[in-house]
């Protein structure tokens, strides 16, 4: 294997920078038009249930496209799909930005949710290019990129729908896409690490359908029945094409998603934690704003406006962004899985917190920022974990799996939450309202899967301070051992 290439160009500095900007960028789209929803069918004459596609298709080509995409990046070159995904981020944001037909917001929605993949590409580019000193400090910011663009494009995206046309948040996405792809361009290095083989086309194919099936029921099921002929159908497709997707997989000599590693108990056992950390961090995203929006005439609601709940989740971004160097902190001392354990349990302090205060502003601000702060840990934790038991080559696939079962979790976290919320309910000022017990259930389930997170990370093998699986540029191959030090991630990113 070659050794990584040395980082070239005006700013080495500014690599990082660079990748967790285009981090926040992709992240902010995933929920840029969660504010729009309520309005789509005035203002472009789809039903509501065409206007909820705009969120659903992101979430199924993302899911999709991640780990096919790390997968890509690790044979052909990371830089490149990089580069690739954020030209598709920015061809989709013109898409929305020029038309209100229903149909070409969804292909808009539909690659700018492919372009997910960025992360794990860009917490790939860090382990390659990147001293081992300042690998877990930057990795750790790259991944809570995830999060902090989710809670900073809530109130963006409502600043913008509450003073200027709505078209308006499309077309700074494209100037912001387009300034990815020059900062890329201009200071980021192609990596000489490449995995060996041919792509595996079948098991793309067999992972892409498992995937559509498997979220399509998760998302659409309480819409269609959850026992409707179509939802159930979904489901036994899923599972019979996920079986034979398996054993191909299996035999292939350069498989898609290489089983034998994802089975180790160190990488299972994360991907578990990351499934059950993206479902409690999501439950806070959905319900902090409606919570708040709700009418007083229900006795809980604050009858607050899209643009007060979106400010709602906005301390918990900047407090992910303050967290990602002292996660890193933490795992350089303690180790990650020490890391992963605290971020569950401070998640399940918010959710208590969250339980009961939820008539006050600022304490449900305050619950949402400490169910955020675990999250940023979590989110920083995850990929040192799993990059501590993959191969080099291997880092942006398993990266980009961690980072599915992530939005795994998510779609079923969204699942849940409409269902209790649809079902949950009283009449209150003449309409139906979900009553205040269904969202204390949720805070309750959502806490339930941080405790379950908590359970899958004491599970997973024991840190051994000293001994690294995080390698940095420096060395033969790429692989310099991280030691386990405060002093390793202060060098910070």
């Amino acid at each position: 294997m070659p050794p990584a290439i040395s980082v070239p160009g005006p700013r080495p500095r500014a690599v990082v920078p660079v990748l967790a900007f285009c981090g926040v960028v992709v992240a902010v789209m995933q929920t840029l038009v969660v504010p729009l929803l309520p309005h789509v069918p005035d203002l472009t004459g789809a039903s509501p249930g065409a206007a909820g596609w705009l969120v659903t298709i992101t979430l199924l080509t993302g899911a999709v496209f991640t780990p096919v995409l790390g997968r890509v990046g690790d044979m052909y070159g990371k830089r490149r799909v990089l580069l690739a995904s954020l030209g598709v981020l920015t061809v989709g944001s013109v898409l929305c930005a020029v038309s209100s037909h229903i149909g070409v917001l969804i292909t808009g929605r539909a690659l700018q949710g492919a372009a997910l993949a960025v992360i794990p590409l860009g917490i790939s580019i860090i382990r390659d290019e990147l001293p081992a000193d300042r690998v877990l400090s930057s990795i750790a910011l790259m991944s809570s990129t995830l999060g902090i663009g989710a809670a900073i494009g809530l109130p963006v995206a409502a600043l913008v729908i509450e003073n200027f046309d709505w078209h308006t948040m499309f077309w700074a996405s494209a100037a912001l896409g387009l300034l990815d792809l020059l900062l890329v361009l201009w200071i980021v290095p192609e990596s000489a690490v490449r995995s060996r083989g041919r792509f595996d086309v079948l098991g793309t194919v067999g992972l892409s359908a498992f995937l559509v099936g498997l979220l399509l029921a998760i998302t659409q099921g309480a819409d269609w029945g959850w026992t409707s002929a179509r939802t159930l159908g979904l489901f036994g497709a899923s599972v019979a094409v996920g079986l034979l997707w398996g054993r191909f997989e299996l035999r292939a000599p350069s498989p898609m998603v290489d089983l034998r590693v994802s089975a180790r108990p160190a990488v299972l056992l994360t991907n578990v934690a990351a499934l059950l950390i993206g479902f409690a961090f999501y439950a806070n995203s959905l319900v902090t704003g409606q919570m708040v929006q709700e009418p007083t005439s229900t006795g809980y609601g604050l009858g607050a406006s899209i643009v007060v709940s979106g400010l709602c989740l906005l301390p918990g971004g900047l407090a992910m962004v303050a967290l990602s160097p002292v996660s890193a902190r933490i795992s350089a001392a303690y180790g990650p899985r020490t890391a992963l354990a605290l971020a569950a349990v401070v998640m399940a302090v918010g959710y208590v917190v969250r339980f009961f205060t939820s008539h006050s502003l600022w304490l449900i601000v305050a619950g949402a920022t400490v169910v955020a702060s675990g999250t940023a840990i979590a989110y920083s934790a995850l990929p040192a974990l799993v990059m501590r038991a993959v191969p080099v080559s291997e880092t942006a696939a398993a990266n980009g799996l961690n980072t599915l079962m992530r939005s795994v979790g998510q779609a079923c976290c969204s699942a849940v939450v409409a269902a209790v919320l649809a079902h949950v309910t009283f009449v209150a000022g003449g309409r139906t309202a979900p009553t205040l017990h269904a969202y204390l259930l949720i805070f309750l389930i959502a806490g339930g899967a941080a405790l379950a997170a908590l359970g899958a990370t004491l599970f997973l093998p024991s840190d051994r301070p000293g001994r690294g699986a995080l390698r940095g540029r420096g060395c033969e191959g790429g692989t310099v051992t991280v030691s386990a030090s405060v002093t390793a991630a202060q060098e910070g990113a």
